[in-house]
């Protein structure tokens, strides 16, 4: 009990102190927030997009590629080949019989962000990024039964016409439902624009197949296909018909699992750029602390001697120091925590999926998970630059304390 007492005097001691060292310390509590800011606002990026790209699809719902593809870009099937699968087992059948089945065509098409506009508006000076056109079929919408048109109109089949996802509204010029889009050497016109749950689909432009098809120069091939499922167990059934057909070399899985692995990759290299370069921060933020420490024992050597000669452990001098530091760089950790939420949670933006190459919208989502990784940093950081100084609060002579000036 009496331990716990003395290392109650002496943290509180060294908590009092640290308006005594206002701007040492407070160098120490910036260094570790804007450690903890970068760290967090990776991260923020990485969940974000996880959210929107495991947030899309269902496991009723499955996605047939070519055997081998990692995505839609690299892979390729035929007209034939959406024509068996309308008949496998397992694909759910609309109110007049017919299969929701959706053959896909997934091409790159330019488009040009909002920030890369020049000061003059003339989109065709500005800088291009790639976007995702996709041709749909007419059973296209109707694989998608959470989709809202929420202004405008469906495309009609036959036509140039464009559906626009809302995602891609907000980052993307040129877009808004009455905009004219470029295409190749043909004109496409915006007519409507949806929503689809904050999923992937959001980043898209939609057409009609034959069109994209035209346009494209790729009649009877698409990338991908869709099958709505009577439900999840029926994957099974679809897999094996697949399988045991020889003119179907299709790889088959749900559409939920498809995009959780896209996810992955690109979620995995932005914590991998994240985490370097906040840890090699963490060495200034750590250098900043090792001396704000250091100066807060050399200010407090005599205090510290004379608990010492009045019966006071070591002990209790290393712990209240080593609290100190902790103490603040959790209040570093708050404050990038803090920052990181308001500057960037909720933020949109969008980067380049190293499996479509193309530009997927979506928004910095700052979780608690997320936050409690920023917190250990900044503890990790206060825990290092803290035990160095507490050993020498521990264990400094007092005849040198007392010859301190």
């Amino acid at each position: 009990m009496r331990v716990f007492n003395e290392i109650a005097v002496v943290t509180t001691i060294c908590i009092k102190s640290i308006p005594q060292r206002f701007w040492a310390s407070f160098s120490t509590v910036v260094a570790v927030g804007l450690v903890v800011t970068v760290l967090l606002a990776f991260l923020a990026m990485a969940a974000g997009f996880q959210q929107t790209l495991r947030g899309t699809g269902t496991k009723d719902m499955a996605i047939l590629m070519r055997a081998g593809s990692q995505a839609e870009l690299n892979s390729g099937v035929t007209r034939d080949q959406a024509r068996l699968i309308e008949e496998a087992p397992g694909v759910m059948k609309d109110a007049d019989g017919k299969p929701l089945v959706s053959p896909e065509l997934y091409v790159i098409v330019d488009g040009v962000k909002k920030t890369a506009v020049p000061a003059d508006g003339n989109l065709k000076k500005a800088p291009r990024s790639n976007l995702t056109l996709r041709g749909l079929g007419p059973a296209g919408i109707a694989v998608r039964p959470g989709l809202k048109i929420v202004e405008g109109r469906a495309f009609k089949p036959g036509t140039n016409e464009l559906m626009v996802g809302r995602a891609l509204q907000k980052d993307f010029a040129g877009v808004d439902v009455g905009d004219t889009v470029k295409l190749g050497n043909s004109n496409w016109l915006v007519v409507g624009a949806f929503e689809l749950g904050g999923s992937v689909f959001e980043s898209e432009l939609w057409a009609d197949t034959p069109e994209v098809q035209d346009l494209f120069h790729r009649q009877n091939v698409f990338q991908s296909i869709r099958a709505r499922l009577t439900g999840p167990d029926a994957l099974k059934a679809l897999s094996d018909y697949a399988a045991n057909d020889p003119q179907l070399k299709l790889d088959v899985t749900t559409e939920a699992d498809y995009y959780a692995q896209q996810a992955s990759r690109t979620s995995d290299l932005i914590q991998k750029l994240g985490w370097p370069l906040a840890i090699a921060m963490a060495f200034g933020a750590l250098a900043g602390a090792l001396n704000t420490m250091y100066s807060s024992v050399a200010a407090r050597a005599q205090e510290i001697a004379t608990l010492r000669c009045i019966g006071f452990s070591g002990t209790s001098s290393f712990i209240g120091t080593l609290l100190e530091s902790l103490v603040l760089a959790l209040v570093g950790g708050f404050v990038g925590t803090l920052v990181t939420w308001v500057l960037f949670d909720g933020l949109t933006g969008s980067t380049l999926s190293g499996a479509s190459f193309s530009q997927i919208v979506f928004t910095f989502h700052l979780t608690p998970a997320v936050a409690l990784q920023g917190v250990i940093l900044a503890l990790v950081v206060g825990l290092v630059g803290g035990v160095f100084p507490a050993w020498r609060a521990a264990r400094i002579p007092i005849v040198e304390a007392y010859g301190t000036p």
